[in-house]
């Protein structure tokens, strides 16, 4: 493996000892005419003149190809040799994601496709590899039009350049790539749902097949050493979902050494032996997440949210991380700052950033890039996809809410065309029956329908303003109702009174621009001291609203020409690490 790979697996909830990783240097060429497919390039490799270097997007300077233009169509080339399988076993292929609609060949064989630009997908390769060849021709088509504003596309810019808050675009394969070896019958998914007032987990997944004859699956928790729970369950079909009790949770006094929080970021390993040929290794957190009397809670306890908007966006690798190591310091530097959870923006980001955010104790909104275009396309697209990624990460248990949409995007008319607002409610209600242990908000920001968290999105540069607007229940509850902080009524219907409010958007300070660069901020400060000053008066009046339930600033760090993060795009502080905790944890001057 890789130093990309070496400390985590890439889908480290589901994880088999033995895997290849593809990643690396593969040939590469751009299809700018739409040629290839017609003169059949999955056969031809002498088209392929370029090498790009994976899992980095070709727009990227880690990629080695750094091309910026507009390349609506790409193809990868890779000799591979694949590992050595018994005649009961498969040959998976693996992608993190490939952005936006993926058709993969194998010796000029069609193997599968796929289409979305956030989610993951397998190919079984077993019946194309050429048993008489020591090497096997594997070639990716990629394709990643601009002009489709159905197509969920998020912060990426359908311009030639970036501009606003959109930048440069990510085309083709940006997450890992990678191959293992499974039994016939294996587990395809393993998911974990917890209940710290139950003091059980129930466990479901997937085989790839029905068992035929029945199967045997053996689970095994542990906590370190302690074994916490054995169970050996009888499969006699292809899904399957049963409860696990944790008896040492039922302790009322003593279960708080199992439970996860930010504060205690603990795990539960878990092992799955299906028979005696499919051995996955996996883990979920205890604790339970949920809302009540205006508060969120976390273990049934209310838990006050101080969140950071993350934009999963580097400037050498744009949506892909430059490292595994990168992935990690993001977790670690949001910590540094005082925050305890993170909003990933228009974006599903990588399984092993949130792999860090379980392990060293950080909470996330899930969210996932939007269209910009409604229409039936857009409804289908967006489904599917979101449906995608509820599958991947709802066992993750730093998620604790999902944001299917934002601030109208691609539902531009919500208050208006009943069909937008009628999807919108549908997104709420889906999200819900897939996954009815976290809270749900339909389109953060304003023109929220059903919400379990009223999230509102408010950019003004003046603490005194925000004093006035949530200084106490009865402003908050005007603001919900009349009041429009960005430009548009925040409720389409009339406010529940027992629903969390959050500011889920401001600040967005940035530096004076220096002229002639390209700049995007929402207020503008000149130094570091004033940078410190203006956002201690915004932070500290959202602190003393006894009607918030938290917050969300904006954002991280600077993106291309957004330039209002609290650090640099190259993950510099602007200031103090420690001026900054003090400010968002309420303790400057204590």
């Amino acid at each position: 493996m890789t130093a990309l790979q070496e400390n985590v697996h890439p889908r480290p909830q589901l994880v088999r000892a033995d895997w290849v990783d593809l990643c690396g240097q593969w040939e590469f060429a751009f299809d700018d005419e739409d040629r290839g497919l017609g003169e059949h390039w999955y056969r031809d490799s002498g088209v392929f003149d370029q090498t790009i270097t994976l899992p980095y997007p070709p727009e990227s300077e880690l990629s080695g190809i750094h091309s910026t233009d507009l390349h609506p169509i790409v193809w990868y080339r890779l000799a591979i040799r694949t590992p050595s399988a018994a005649s009961d076993e498969r040959v998976l292929l693996h992608f993190g994601a490939v952005d936006y609609a993926a058709t993969v060949w194998l010796n000029g064989i069609l193997v599968g496709s796929h289409e979305g630009g956030h989610t993951p997908f397998q190919l079984d390769l077993t019946g194309a590899i050429d048993p008489l060849s020591d090497t096997q021709s594997l070639v990716v088509r990629a394709e990643d039009p601009v002009g489709d504003g159905t197509q969920p596309r998020g912060k990426q810019d359908w311009r030639s350049e970036p501009h606003d808050i959109w930048y440069h675009r990510t085309t083709g394969i940006w997450q890992p790539v990678w191959l293992e070896v499974v039994p016939e019958l294996h587990l395809t998914e393993l998911h974990w749902t917890p209940s710290v007032a139950n003091a059980s987990v129930t466990c479901s997944g997937e085989l790839s097949a029905d068992p035929g004859a029945a199967e045997h699956l053996r689970v095994v928790l542990r906590l370190g050493e302690e074994i916490l729970a054995e169970h050996t369950v009888r499969l006699d079909r292809r899904r399957f979902r049963f409860d696990l009790a944790i008896p040492a949770a039922r302790h009322g006094q003593d279960r708080f050494r199992l439970l996860w929080s930010p504060e205690q970021p603990v795990l539960i390993d878990a092992t799955a032996e299906l028979g005696e040929s499919d051995i996955v290794h996996s883990y979920f957190g205890l604790r339970d997440v949920g809302t009540a009397d205006g508060r969120f809670l976390l273990n049934h306890t209310p838990y006050y949210l101080r969140m950071v908007l993350q934009q999963g966006y580097w400037p050498q690798s744009h949506l892909a991380a430059p490292d595994g190591d990168a992935l990690r310091r993001e977790v670690e530097l949001i910590k540094e700052l005082g925050f305890n959870g993170v909003r990933v923006h228009q974006k599903a980001e990588d399984p092993r950033f949130l792999y860090w955010c379980d392990r060293l104790g950080l909470l996330v909104w899930g969210e996932t890039a939007n269209a910009y275009e409604f229409g039936p396309s857009a409804v289908q697209r967006l489904t599917r996809e979101w449906l995608e990624i509820l599958h991947r990460d709802r066992s993750h248990p730093s998620v604790i809410a999902w944001v299917p949409l934002n601030e109208s995007w691609g539902v531009p008319d919500i208050s208006a065309a009943p069909e937008q607002a009628h999807f919108v409610s549908s997104l709420y209600h889906l999200t819900k029956s897939i996954d009815p242990s976290r809270p749900v908000i339909s389109n953060d920001g304003w023109e929220t329908r059903e919400a379990d968290i009223y999230g509102v999105h408010d950019y003004t540069g003046h603490g005194a303003v925000l004093r006035e607007r949530y200084g106490s229940p009865e402003s908050i509850r005007r603001m919900l109702g009349a009041g429009r902080p960005g430009g548009r009524r925040v409720l389409l219907g009339k406010a529940d009174l027992d629903v969390p409010v959050m500011l889920t958007e401001f600040g967005g300070l940035s530096f004076a621009p220096i002229e002639g660069e390209k700049w995007f901020g929402y207020s503008t400060v000149d130094d570091s001291d004033e940078l410190v000053k203006l956002l201690g008066e915004l932070v500290s009046a959202v602190l003393e609203s006894p009607g918030l339930a938290g917050f969300c600033y904006t954002q991280l760090t600077d993106t291309e020409q957004e330039t209002n993060g609290l650090l640099t795009s190259s993950r510099e502080f602007k200031v103090s690490s420690t001026a900054l905790k003090e400010i968002f944890t309420g303790t400057q001057g204590v």
